[in-house]
């Protein structure tokens, strides 16, 4: 148990670091019924990275270790294949990045967020979790090697509810925050948001060349042992 806790956890940080769903958040406490559709959105971005988690648990099967305790090959390939993808996309966002982080630009779809219902709001954290580029290639990763563990099913959905928590910093700080602060979070939150929507292009590229390597080693490591 100990291991796969090793394995996930800095994958579950890399999951916590999203500055997108960060925004996204911060402006749904914005609204009017910000309480309620904080709640709402956290719930559905837990559920999307645990739903996720639990179809990649089921799909790798109990047993999927070899006689040794090594992880089967296919969970080196799935590494090996999601490193490549972080690695290319990190490039490419680093290609775009804006020169003049002034300049960045929010996605045009944050702007009717103060709009949206709480279904809509529960289905933009499912999408921004179990959706995202970086989240979700990270998330599988990590549920390949907890279901490639030999663990008892027990104690892989124990390690898998603790991925996600961990994942889940990023969203629970701010909430938690305003949780406790109410109004006067605000200020503070908008300058979480103002510093996360100008560097987001930067920090997502970082994250995504420092991780497609790390699954990488990881993968070879898997087919070369």
């Amino acid at each position: 148990m100990g291991n796969v806790l090793g394995d996930v956890l800095g994958l579950a940080a890399g999951v916590a670091v999203s500055p997108l769903p960060i925004v996204a958040l911060i402006i749904v406490l914005a609204t009017p019924r910000g309480r309620l559709n904080g709640l709402v959105f956290v719930t559905g971005w837990v559920l999307g990275l645990s739903g996720l988690g639990a179809v990649m648990l089921v799909v790798g099967g109990q047993g999927s270790a070899t006689t040794h305790g090594h992880p089967a090959d296919w969970v080196g390939v799935v590494k090996l294949v999601l490193g490549v993808a972080l690695a290319l996309l990190a490039v490419r966002l680093w290609r775009h990045r804006p020169t003049d982080v002034t300049q960045a630009r929010l996605p045009q779809w944050m702007a009717a967020i103060d709009r949206f219902t709480p279904v809509k709001i529960f289905l933009l954290a499912l999408l921004l979790s179990a959706g995202n580029l970086k989240n979700a290639p990270l998330t599988i990763a990590a549920a390949a090697s907890i279901s490639s563990s030999g663990l008892p099913v027990g104690q892989q959905v124990g390690a898998l509810a603790v991925f996600v928590v961990i994942a889940s910093v990023g969203l629970l700080t701010p909430l938690g925050v305003y949780l406790v602060m109410g109004e006067r979070a605000k200020n503070m939150l908008g300058n979480w948001k103002d510093w996360a929507a100008r560097h987001n292009v930067a920090v997502m590229a970082v994250l995504f060349f420092v991780f497609g390597l790390k699954l990488l080693g990881d993968g070879i490591d898997v087919l070369t042992s």
